[in-house]
């Protein structure tokens, strides 16, 4: 049986649905629904238990499991209850951590590279004490990922006893299916498209830093499917320890992405910019590139889908569909 925290989320959903296209149905699912429809990530699947977070502590009492993939949390970039997001993100996976350690179970779970904070370069996963010590995280967020990664490698540093297998996972901008109710945190790919369909302009950001043009922000944008199939090297038991960067390696457009969209849907760019809001201009980041060489040398030798190739297959066969769930 394996246990994944934030399963019905985005990211976890679709660990869920590869798990179960690969025969697992022994999985349970630890997240809360709300409101906001994201039951419906899950409405293809087949699951074992549905545990809400209060009851995880009861729930795990004696359990015996083949691996926690932990992914919940407060993932909200611009989170403000800062008791909220330590209890959920820091709090609950240093428990998590502890369940594992105590039991043998293998751990594997999210960072994030909002833990790098605001740089143009050097994303480098330097997940010693000393390298882990330079970073500073701009939000409540990164900062609360930042203090896990903090606790478990001083663990580790100083040779107290951890999971057989534990492996931290800084994801970059990871799109795809089942991202919808992620509202503002959703992909730009997800936000526009229907006004894009609709015959609406797609509004980009001017750029307001010499020689960079407009739109031409740049992130290492990772499709949801390379994710999972990067958790699944990690559970697999090939993998050596660590915390490691999960990213293309290679930093792309806004305008890149937009304009492989429109391909996709068989019509013209349409596209207007922006000036970017006067409130977030100084802290805007215009480029993140995740050096994925770490990971490779950890053993993963998989390769990353081509950007136009992903987001043709993210709308037409999701977001261009009237079931767009995975």
């Amino acid at each position: 049986m394996i246990l994944v925290t934030g399963g019905a989320g985005f990211i976890g959903s679709n660990i869920v649905a590869s798990l179960n296209e690969a025969g697992r149905t022994d999985v349970v699912v630890n997240d809360v629904l709300g409101t906001d429809g994201k039951w419906r990530n899950l409405a293809k699947r087949q699951i074992a238990d549905f545990v809400p977070p209060e009851d995880l502590p009861k729930w795990l009492d004696g359990r015996k499991l083949e691996a926690v993939i932990h992914m919940g949390a407060i993932s909200s970039t611009t989170a403000g209850d800062g008791d909220a997001v330590i209890n959920n993100n820091f709090r609950l996976s240093l428990r998590l951590l502890d369940w594992c350690t105590e039991t043998g179970t293998p751990f594997v779970y999210a960072s994030s590279a909002a833990t790098y904070g605001d740089r143009d370069t050097h994303f480098v996963d330097d997940w010693s004490l000393e390298g882990l010590r330079t970073l500073r995280p701009m939000n409540l967020y990164g900062w609360s990922k930042h203090l896990f990664d903090l606790a478990l490698v001083d663990r580790y540093v100083k040779k107290q006893k951890l999971p057989p297998t534990w492996v931290g996972l800084k994801f970059f901008n990871v799109y795809g299916p089942n991202e919808y109710h992620k509202g503002a945190m959703a992909s730009v790919l997800s936000k526009v498209f229907d006004g894009a369909k609709a015959g609406q302009p797609v509004k980009l950001f001017k750029s307001h830093r010499e020689g960079i043009g407009d739109g031409d922000q740049r992130r290492d944008f990772v499709y949801v499917d390379d994710v999972v199939s990067v958790v699944r090297w990690a559970l697999s038991g090939s993998a050596n320890n660590g915390i490691y960067n999960v990213g293309t390696g290679q930093a792309e457009s806004f305008k890149d992405m937009i304009v492989a969209m429109f391909k996709a849907m068989g019509v013209k760019p349409n596209i207007d910019y922006v000036d970017m809001p006067l409130s977030i201009r100084d802290q805007y980041q215009y480029f993140t590139q995740a050096d994925a060489s770490n990971l490779r040398r950890a053993g993963y030798n998989a390769g990353f889908t081509p950007m136009e190739k992903a987001v043709t297959h993210y709308v037409t066969g999701y977001l261009d569909q009237a079931d767009r769930y995975k």
